[in-house]
């Protein structure tokens, strides 16, 4: 009877240590298969991170390119743009210099044509002055060998001779002729040179009033074309 109840508990031991072995496999199995499941999930996790970042360098690397060549476009533009600004200010300082050359040459073509204006009326000035004064001097000649000329004419009019009398008694000796025809022909021989000084006088006259005219014509056009230039 003591041997039975001796052997009975080792069965039960025996089992109870299959039952605890098999519990023990199964937690045992079932353990590894959640943290199979998790490093699973944890790594396609981290892959998808992996991705993600992948493609977030890979778009901020594209995004570093495409700025490197907006730059680098703005700064070809800007270089561009500087060049130009350069040229139109070497051009705009070309056109200046050049201006001022030429507004220096034409202030010193005006103040050359200006003296050269002056000295001419100051010249056709004197000029006329002289003609006005020859004029003068001429008409008043004139008028002194009109009145010798008239002087002569009432008291000799009596020995005036025409020019055929004149040749025929000149032709003759001069003791033949009588003391009217000796004064006559005198009278002619004074008389005939003064006429035709009158007469060329008077042609002189006639030219001088003509170059007078000429002359103030061509005074008052400078006066008018140079109205700050005064006489």
């Amino acid at each position: 009877m003591s041997r039975k109840i001796a052997k009975e508990p080792k069965k039960v031991n025996i089992s109870s240590s299959l039952e605890s072995e098999d519990i023990s496999l199964e937690t045992t199995i079932h353990t590894d298969d959640v943290s199979s499941s998790e490093e699973r999930e944890g790594k396609v996790k981290i892959t998808r991170q992996l991705i993600e970042r992948k493609e977030i360098l890979h778009n901020i690397q594209l995004l570093k390119i495409e700025l490197s060549q907006k730059n680098m476009m703005i700064d070809n533009l800007k270089m561009d743009y500087l060049t130009k600004i350069e040229e139109l200010e070497e051009k705009l300082n070309d056109a200046l210099h050049q201006k001022q050359l030429l507004t220096l040459r034409l202030d010193n073509q005006l103040t050359i044509q200006q003296k050269d204006a002056k000295k001419y009326q100051e010249l056709m000035k004197q000029e006329m002055e002289t003609i006005l004064l020859r004029q003068k001097q001429l008409e008043e000649t004139n008028h002194q060998l009109r009145e010798k000329a008239g002087d002569v004419r009432r008291n000799l009019r009596d020995f005036e001779l025409t020019e055929e009398q004149y040749v025929k008694l000149k032709s003759f000796p001069e003791d033949q002729l009588s003391i009217p025809e000796y004064v006559s022909i005198r009278f002619y021989e004074l008389v005939n040179p003064l006429r035709k000084e009158v007469y060329e006088l008077q042609v002189k006259k006639s030219e001088l009033s003509e170059e007078l005219s000429t002359s103030k014509g061509q005074l008052k056009q400078l006066t008018e074309y140079f109205p700050h230039v005064h006489l």
